[in-house]
């Protein structure tokens, strides 16, 4: 089941530094994209940072909408993650070519993807000369939300390899997230 994460605590489903898998919506144009470059930023408000190249058809969505929602796959989705990013929305709807079942967002119109460990939506802070020169794009979290059998009480919890989130590393080769270790006090 879904559940909601505090606001303040919503960096710590991306700490890790899981990819991620973009949704944006404009009109009525859609799209879907992996992201592995994304970081906490701030907690109060809980913000985060994101690279998306001007050069997809998913920057063109966020730019008119200005707001998206980050998925967090598990090791399940890694072909999803894998082929989102292997071609362009500009020709197909990637949703209907695999597939990609859905729900509605609360916040925002882009929807979130069936299946995941976690899910950001997200506004962008608007700060043109970040984004033209580096395409960073700062986001305010709007609503966090996580699967409770994969995250509860602040941390993550993996019951079995396919509930991982996993992180990309190149061309199609991912790394499930490891054991936790927790330091001596």
């Amino acid at each position: 089941m879904r559940v909601p994460v505090e606001l303040r605590r919503a960096y710590r489903l991306i700490n890790h530094g899981p990819t991620t898998i973009i949704t944006a919506v404009a009109g009525s144009q859609r799209n879907v994209m992996p992201a592995a470059w994304v970081m906490p930023l701030d907690t109060d408000p809980a913000r985060i940072a994101i690279v998306i190249s001007r050069e997809t058809m998913t920057r063109e969505l966020v730019d008119a909408s200005g707001e998206l929602v980050l998925n967090i796959p598990t090791a399940a989705q890694v072909d999803l993650a894998y082929a989102a990013g292997k071609q362009t929305g500009n020709d197909i709807d990637k949703f209907a070519l695999h597939r990609i079942a859905t729900e509605p967002a609360s916040r925002v119109a882009a929807p979130l993807l069936t299946g995941c460990a976690a899910w950001l939506e997200c506004r962008i802070v608007r700060e043109p000369d970040l984004q033209i020169r580096y395409d960073l794009f700062i986001l305010d979290i709007l609503a966090a939300w996580a699967d409770d059998r994969l995250f509860s009480g602040g941390r993550w919890h993996f019951p079995d390899p396919s509930t991982r989130t996993v992180h990309h590393v190149t061309a199609g080769l991912f790394f499930a997230t490891g054991d936790p270790l927790e330091a001596t006090r």
